[in-house]
């Protein structure tokens, strides 16, 4: 999903953004959300890889990656809009 985002995005960025700044911006935080959307993979591999029963810490470090995807989505979302709504 991340990477259709990253495919999707680029070129609206490089159309939306009116400054190379802008640009860089708006692609480096997409590029940003599938760098920590692979880290979160690894974490959830290396997870699965030590022991398949359920542990409190295996979930917390599997929900710990999944916030951060989260809170980079958010962070993405927050610059897109403020960069497009202050055209």
């Amino acid at each position: 999903q991340e990477v259709v985002i990253f495919v999707v995005a680029t070129p609206a960025a490089i159309y939306l953004g009116q400054t190379l700044t802008e640009i860089i911006l708006m692609i480096g935080s997409v590029l940003t959300l599938l760098i920590v959307e692979l880290l979160n993979s690894a974490i959830e591999t290396v997870v699965d890889r030590v022991s398949t029963e359920k542990h409190e810490l295996s979930g917390r470090a599997k929900d710990l990656g999944s916030a951060a995807v989260m809170l980079v989505i958010l962070g993405t979302i927050a610059l897109w809009a403020a960069i497009l709504l202050s055209h």
